[in-house]
């Protein structure tokens, strides 16, 4: 999202609060745990409905194309998330805070909804690639997105920089491994072994014989010497990264061991 454009409305239309939102289909918004907004035809918000189900999700539908998007889109998309992003009038953030909501404890579920009553509120399209990836279930299938050929977002668009934290790690180093469809991120060791379709984090060390398949690593917030390596092994602990002959693969209904 450009945050600039996305200010710049938000003065334009004199709004006290602005929510960044996504269309959704049906699927999408019948399966996912997001807050859907009803709007009128000039976008102002004019309620919330927190995971909506059956026919309070039907209610919710509106025209999208008020946002927008076209005819084609609008009617795939009828429905509008909140993605969680705001931007306030000062004088309004400082008195929902201090008087309104003295005690509140989230935006989404308490501060926002029942501001749509009081205050302006405008939804913002945002129509491009979002995914909240709040569960374990999500973050997974996200990660591993990132593999497909093209996917839906790219880290490698030069006009559209990522900034993240500087780790000053050293390149990856593989030996007599394959690896097909994945993302090998940097600082790891890889020796003899087979990756495919998989996400492997930062200082990821993979050994012998090792067959990832589906699979997100995590990865390693330190590094172990050949010393400590060799002290953990007498000790009978475990070292970090995958130890040879392991076999990690995704099922759809659960995640195997061998």
């Amino acid at each position: 999202m450009d945050y600039m454009a996305f200010v710049q409305n938000h003065r334009q239309s004199g709004a006290d609060i602005t929510i960044s939102s996504l269309p959704i289909d049906d699927k999408r918004a019948g399966a996912s745990d997001f807050g859907l907004m009803k709007i009128d035809n000039k976008g102002s918000v004019l309620s919330f409905s927190e995971k909506p189900r059956g026919d309070e999700l039907k209610a919710m539908a509106v025209d999208t194309t008020v946002l927008g998007l076209s005819k084609d889109e609008a009617v795939k998309k009828p429905y509008i998330a909140s993605m969680g992003v705001y931007l306030f009038k000062k004088e309004i953030l400082l008195n929902l805070l201090r008087w309104r909501f003295p005690t509140a404890n989230d935006f989404g579920s308490e501060i926002i909804p029942a501001s749509a009553s009081e205050y302006h509120v405008k939804a913002y399209l945002f129509n491009d690639y979002w995914e909240d990836i709040g569960t374990v279930r999500s973050f997974f299938e996200e990660n591993l997105a990132l593999t497909e050929h093209p996917p839906r977002f790219s880290f490698y668009d030069a006009a559209k920089p990522i900034y993240t934290s500087r780790r000053n790690l050293p390149p990856s180093k593989i030996d007599s491994s394959k690896i097909f469809d994945s993302i090998i991120s940097p600082g790891s060791f890889l020796t003899d072994c087979h990756i495919d379709h998989s996400v492997v984090g930062i200082r990821s060390r993979i050994t012998a014989n090792v067959h990832l398949k589906d699979t997100v690593m995590l990865g390693a917030d330190f590094y172990e010497t050949e010393g400590e390596v060799a002290s953990l092994v007498a000790e009978g602990r475990v070292t970090v990264g995958i130890g040879e002959n392991t076999k990690i693969r995704f099922v759809w209904q659960a995640v195997t061991l061998q």
